[in-house]
């Protein structure tokens, strides 16, 4: 067992910079992605800011840098925050979260993209870390740079603890990467995770080397830039001698780690500890510049905090938190720094033996980190004339909040709308590269609570309400409100609305707006929603997509039928589509579901992935099936049941707490208590076993509704 050890007490602040350099580094350095030092130089010369609007690209986009280091972190949680966690569990983890050809990894086939190779070894029942291993894949392969991209969440979690950041990196690294990508990985977690404690980065390279051998080839080109860095100030003449002898031509494979960690150490080297001159640096210099710029940002947001993140340009403001995280988990995707910074911090506590306590009781939207805005932004009529930002509670010291300035009335009385994203926005539903798969956070029947307080100041009352926006039939937005309130200058109120029915349209945003031809400041002190959703799944009679993109497809093919909502195709094992996020807990889901030729067709609930969730089946070798699937699959239950072709059931299943209750037709078929790690929590889902399945409606509800 690790040993216990205290967090740092400006951790939390220090993890969400070690976030947002993650994410900016990203952002900065995938629109020229793969690119040389010579064509960078050639067609965007020295990269000191953004550049995806040069290349027209969004600058907010899915990657693989992002998504599998949030992502594979969770099993963390899944297992209990162990710190004992297994490279086989992480493993298990790839399993259930990646979805085959279409999240987190290059699927760049076997032999070509290591993470992808390695996927296909845990699929085979080839379990890590022999899954990543030299033996099983070649060193070439096994030394590309996913290891090291991967890494970062592992060192955060273990502040000022880099025995632990190790030791969990080698376990993470080694589900797909053996040999000297490891060691390059385990480098990058001990420096992260002392980061927390030491600020020198000569101190930090020297802890980084302590951990692995001193006749790695990592070790020896380390101490080689180290030597060139005393010798020469010019980093541009580093950068020849790493490509000389380090470079792409010197090792096989697609995106060899060797060349890419010498980047890294170069531009921490000769960054002077700026975050705006190593970013330049790490990108200008080419290769993998995401993911070496992801390393080097996350390095640095650790060590000099939120404040060298600030010193420079606005890196910031653009971003406004956001991030994606595509999984077969669909109810995380759509999420946010800061979100994803106290998840982090859970982990760090449980690991380090700390009492964790959520901001304001849990609240999803509580804006407790210095400039967070957590994806919140102004649009509509006069959002030229209002200005947002994070700042200091104007009642409870200590605690923040974020602030709407409204400097000049409106001149058409037409609301100010103050949003952010539930769901896959509108420009990015045809996002180019890696899938945007997502489940909505928010739906019908979930009660949505928002605290504002009106500024003592302002000359006359607010004018406030809550608002969602919800794709229609052009996959277009269109707006619902509640009931609007008057706040009164220096007055709290809570907002609350009950979420009307979207007739099975996916909610796209929720916020507030505030009512035209006002001036003065409004704080909202937190946004958030509980309850289960009460929603009819189905196809919407106005049509658009929108709809069927709010079901995460983890099915070979998902589609709409001439007459059915849902046709699901599965040409080999089990195909499962899913919606809904883990904080349902209780609730009732029904299905109206036939068989086309399936070998299984069934419900799922409390869905957490492709491999962990309960669910009712019936087979063609004449059984009704009560299974959990969690690391396995267990039965439950099972009767004799013969099941007609293309005839149509009613399947339910009835989740509280440890019991599981399944109908079929509407006639009790099975109860049982789960009491061994049961799953508590998680969206519903479609199950089909080699054919193909169709659904007319999935309906979902609070088990107190009486239904028939």
């Amino acid at each position: 067992m690790s040993d216990q050890y205290t967090l740092p007490t400006d951790y939390v602040e220090r993890a969400y910079a070690g976030v947002l350099g993650k994410i900016i580094g990203v952002y900065l350095g995938r629109p020229f992605e793969g690119w040389s030092y010579e064509r960078i130089m050639r067609e965007l010369g020295e990269i000191n800011y953004y550049v995806h609007e040069k290349r027209g690209v969004p600058l907010v986009v899915t990657d693989d840098d992002i998504s599998g280091t949030f992502t594979f972190l969770r099993a963390l949680a899944d297992y209990h925050y162990d710190p004992e966690l297994s490279a086989a569990q992480i493993g298990q983890s790839w399993l259930n979260y990646i979805i085959e050809g279409r999240t987190i990894l290059w699927w760049g086939g076997m032999g070509n993209s290591t993470e992808h190779t390695a996927y296909l070894r845990l699929k085979e029942g080839i379990k890590a870390p022999r899954s990543g291993s030299i033996e099983m894949n070649g060193r070439v392969v096994a030394e590309q740079i996913g290891a090291q991209i991967f890494i970062d969440g592992w060192a955060m979690v273990s502040p000022g603890n880099p025995a632990q950041a190790v030791r969990l990196a080698g376990e993470a690294g080694r589900v797909s990467h053996d040999g000297e990508a490891v060691y390059a990985a385990q480098v990058i977690a001990a420096m992260e995770a002392q980061a927390f404690v030491e600020r020198d980065i000569q101190k930090l390279l020297d802890c980084g080397l302590s951990f692995i051998p001193e006749d790695a080839l990592v070790y020896r080109m380390i101490q080689d830039i180290r030597g060139w860095h005393r010798e020469e100030s010019d980093w541009r003449k580093t950068r020849e001698k790493i490509a000389k002898k380090y470079g792409y031509d010197t090792y096989g494979g697609n995106c060899h780690v060797i060349p890419n960690h010498a980047l890294i150490i170069m531009a921490l080297l000769y960054g002077e500890d700026d975050f705006q001159r190593s970013l330049m640096i790490v990108n200008t210099a080419g290769w993998d510049t995401d993911c070496n710029s992801a390393n080097v940002g996350c390095l640095l947001g650790i060590k000099n905090g939120l404040q060298g993140i600030d010193a420079g340009p606005d890196w910031r403001g653009p971003v406004a938190d956001r991030l994606y995280l595509p999984t077969a988990d669909g109810g995380r995707a759509i999420t946010d720094a800061v979100i994803e910074t106290y998840h982090i911090v859970k982990a760090a506590s449980a690991l380090a033996g700390v009492a964790y306590q959520a901001p304001k009781d849990g609240a999803r939207f509580h804006f407790s980190l210095p400039g967070s805005v957590q994806g919140f932004q102004l649009s509509g009529d006069g959002d030229q004339r209002a200005h947002l930002k994070n700042t200091a509670h104007p009642l409870r010291a200590g605690e923040r909040c974020l602030e709407v300035a409204i400097q000049e009335p409106g001149t058409d009385g037409q609301a100010l709308h103050l949003t952010t994203a539930t769901f896959v926005p509108v420009d990015a539903l045809e996002m180019r590269g890696y899938s945007l798969l997502a489940s909505p956070t928010l739906y019908s029947g979930q009660r949505v609570q928002a605290a504002v307080l009106a500024d003592s100041g302002n000359s006359q009352p607010l004018q406030a309400r809550l608002i969602i926006q919800v794709y229609n039939a052009q996959d277009q937005l269109s707006v619902l409100e509640g009931p609007q309130v008057e706040i009164a200058a220096g007055e709290q109120k809570t907002l609350e609305w009950l979420v009307p029915d979207t007739h099975g349209q996916p909610i796209a945003t929720i916020g507030l707006a505030l009512a035209g031809g006002q001036t003065g400041k409004l704080y909202l002190d937190y946004l958030t929603w509980q309850g289960t959703p009460d929603i009819l799944l189905t196809r919407p009679q106005e049509g658009g997509h929108a709809w069927q993109r709010s079901w995460v497809n983890g099915a070979d093919q998902l589609e709409s039928g001439s007459s059915e909502s849902y046709r699901i195709i599965q040409n080999h094992g089990r195909g499962l589509v899913s919606q809904g996020t883990r904080e349902w807990g209780d609730y009732r889901v029904d299905a109206v579901l036939a068989a086309h030729m399936a070998d299984a067709l069934g419900i799922a609930a409390r869905v957490q992935g492709l491999q962990r969730y309960y669910a009712l089946l019936l087979t063609n070798d004449g059984h009704a099936r009560l299974i959990k699937v969690l690391d396995g699959e267990t039965v439950l239950a099972e009767s004799p049941f013969t099941r007609e072709l293309d005839h149509r059931y009613t399947l339910t299943l009835h989740v509280q707490s440890h019991t599981i209750k399944a109908l079929i037709d509407g006639q009790p078929w099975f109860e049982v208590q789960d009491q061994h790690n049961p799953l508590l929590g998680g969206g519903i889902g479609l199950v089909c076993e080699v054919g193909r399945i169709d659904c007319d409606t999935v309906r979902v509800q609070p088990i107190n509704i009486k239904t028939t």
